[in-house]
């Protein structure tokens, strides 16, 4: 069974376009007993930036919208290879964007085998602009039906028709869906966006390249997160006191002021860990300097809290977690 979602995104310049390619080819990601699973459609993967970039220049279309960004995700029931979800990604690419420079990226570190596909907006061919609006994407969501049935696969049954004031949302299409890990998912993908976030604005935008939407305002109390399958699920529920909103302020705090290099590796103690840690260094430096931000004091945690903490986060990581005593998932 399989789903197609627009993936929003709201930053459109030639770095965030590279940024997306740049994270959905990443290796980790991608590579699978070394083979890699991305190929392209009028492109070459490997150049795909700059063969995109000289086809706005080309027909002197470089400004406003740089690109869209697309997800076609499938279900663990439908038995798949890797090969075969980046083939049918590949032949959708080629149906829905015909002329158009296309990068198909199958993930395969999460439990359903799900592909990427950036679109660069100008054709490559006709140097026609690109545009995207619901009628196109319910158009693509039928293409995708159509080739998914061809390769004998399930595709969900047909929503029923809204008046237009009730436009479909991506939750909603996607609640076919039903992943028993989906909470695990969750955390995998908020472990990873905080891999390479700076602060709240590139968090939020890291977890919208996975599918993730996230609401989180000043006048909340909690962080709000809405997964690929339209579930919701606050910060509190996560079973890790670190992603609490108040923590993942006082962390970004921390990244600021001691210049936060992204995809850095994750302490043995958690990055929470590594803010206590931290404040050692803050302090010898505060004794040469009086210029630095104050930081926020990080939350003390007990023993039974950090055996839970930690559980939760290597099961996520897809690690076997090794404390003295044994934590059973309790979702």
């Amino acid at each position: 069974m399989s789903t197609f979602t627009a993936i929003r995104n709201k930053k459109q310049t030639a770095g965030a376009m590279l940024g997306v390619l740049s994270y959905v080819v990443q290796a980790k990601k991608t590579v699978l007993d070394g083979a890699c699973l991305v190929t392209g459609s009028n492109c070459v993967p490997q150049a795909s930036y700059l063969e995109m970039m000289t086809t706005k220049q080309r027909f002197r279309k470089a400004d406003g919208r740089q690109f869209y960004h697309f997800v076609q995700s499938f279900s663990e029931d439908d038995d798949l290879t890797p090969q075969e979800a980046n083939a049918i990604g590949l032949e959708l690419a080629q149906r829905a964007f015909p002329g158009y420079e296309v990068v198909i990226a199958t993930h395969v570190d999460t439990s359903h085998l799900h592909n990427h596909l950036v679109v660069n907006s100008v054709s490559c061919e006709s140097g026609r602009k690109l545009h995207q609006n619901r009628e196109t994407l319910l158009a693509h969501r039928q293409l995708n039906d159509e080739i998914c049935k061809a390769h004998g696969l399930q595709v969900l049954e047909a929503p029923e028709k809204y008046p237009k004031k009730k436009r479909m949302k991506p939750g909603e299409y996607q609640a076919g869906l039903r992943a028993d890990s989906w909470k695990l998912d969750l955390i995998q993908a908020i472990n990873e966006a905080l891999e390479y976030a700076v602060d709240r604005e590139s968090f939020i935008e890291n977890m919208e390249y996975e599918g993730y939407e996230v609401t989180w305002t000043d006048t909340w109390k909690h962080i709000t997160f809405t997964c690929p399958n339209g579930r919701k699920c606050r910060d509190s529920s996560l079973h890790d006191e670190t992603f609490l909103k108040e923590n993942l302020e006082a962390l970004f705090a921390y990244r600021q002021a001691m210049g936060f290099c992204p995809s850095s590796v994750e302490p043995d103690e958690g990055w929470m860990g590594e803010v206590t840690s931290g404040l050692i260094q803050l302090g010898r430096a505060v004794e040469r300097s009086d210029d630095l931000p104050p930081l926020p004091t990080p939350p003390a945690w007990t023993d039974s809290k950090q055996r839970r903490r930690e559980a939760i986060k290597k099961m996520a990581m897809g690690q076997k977690f090794s404390g003295s005593q044994q934590w059973e998932q309790s979702m």
